[in-house]
């Protein structure tokens, strides 16, 4: 089965949501803006999600996890929790 390493931001709107993938792509670094963003308790770790397979997370996060390019980030992806940034750090 497919396993997948992802980090996130979670944040309450579109718009915080855009301003910090702008921020990104900028150059602040990913693990910084979740630490000090993130409303998600994986901020502590820098939005680290670990290690999961397809199923384990809700369907528009599994989408862009088992689809998305690895170490480009994503977003916004809004879920029932918010709107994410996501980044998929591996894949295999």
């Amino acid at each position: 089965m497919t396993q997948a390493s992802a980090r996130h931001i979670l944040v309450d709107s579109e718009a915080k949501c855009n301003e910090l993938k702008a921020a990104i792509e900028n150059g602040a670094d990913f693990a910084q803006v979740a630490r000090e963003h993130s409303s998600c308790p994986s901020s502590r770790d820098g939005g680290n999600l670990g290690t999961f397979g397809p199923g384990q997370m809700v369907p528009e996060f599994d989408r862009v996890v088992f689809s998305a390019p690895v170490n480009v980030v994503q977003g916004p992806v809004r879920t029932q929790f918010g709107y994410h940034l996501v980044e998929v750090t591996s894949r295999q």
